[in-house]
């Protein structure tokens, strides 16, 4: 049995776009693009669901709390479902939020914090580190009731799939590019649609099943 964890925001976590910032609704198990991942990889599979909305790379937000920043909870999380076989991250998107008033490099620069934690961690089988795939988020549109807390943002998101490439480079980390795949939806320009998660589900998966664990080909499920 492999061992995968999905640490992400708000779009890992299934939230549906927004018709204003008091109605929150959540896609369901099978829908939310890990559980239909899940469903692609099938037995000798297990896949762990850790994202929380509204959650950064390494900032404590001073409006939704200081809790939000993944970078502090991240250690807590490898060591509560290891061993690891895979640990797959998403996040970027909250740090573009104006009140962080970041540039997409340094976005980046924290993701990288996130893909060295997990590379030194003793997380993965055999107190090693568990693999790393690194997913660059869909660019942002400032539309619907977010338009305003993501202002600037759209520009900025667009250039972060090179930076998180560079980085997945640089760490020996799995990378793709969710931005190639898949956009928001208009109706708040930040979360998906049910048909992207299921587009980005079947993606992540096709994309685990081409990397190789144990030097081995990872589609030769081990028990």
């Amino acid at each position: 049995m492999r061992h995968v964890l999905v640490y992400g925001d708000s779009n890992s976590h299934g939230s549906a776009p927004l018709p204003d910032l008091q109605t929150r609704g959540r896609y369901g198990p099978t829908e939310r693009w890990p559980g239909v991942m899940a469903a692609a990889l099938g037995d000798g599979w297990t896949v762990i669901e850790e994202a929380l909305p509204g959650r950064t790379t390494v900032h404590p937000d001073p409006v939704s709390g200081l809790h939000k920043n993944g970078l502090m909870v991240l250690p807590a999380v490898l060591e509560s479902h290891a061993p690891l076989d895979l640990v797959i991250l998403m996040l970027g998107t909250n740090d573009l939020k104006a009140r962080f008033n970041v540039p997409p490099v340094e976005v980046a620069e924290g993701v990288a914090h996130l893909v060295r934690l997990v590379g030194q961690s003793a997380a993965g089988p055999d107190g090693g580190p568990p693999r790393v795939m690194l997913i660059a988020p869909p660019a942002v549109d400032e539309a619907g009731c977010l338009a305003e807390i993501f202002q600037g943002a759209t520009e900025k998101s667009r250039r972060l799939g090179p930076h998180y490439a560079d980085i997945a480079a640089r760490h020996g980390a799995a990378f793709l590019d969710a931005g190639a795949l898949i956009a928001p939806s208009p109706v708040d320009g930040v979360h998906l649609a049910v048909q992207d998660h299921a587009k980005l589900g079947a993606a992540v998966a096709d994309a685990v099943l081409a990397m190789e664990f144990d030097g081995e080909e990872n589609n030769a499920q081990r028990d």
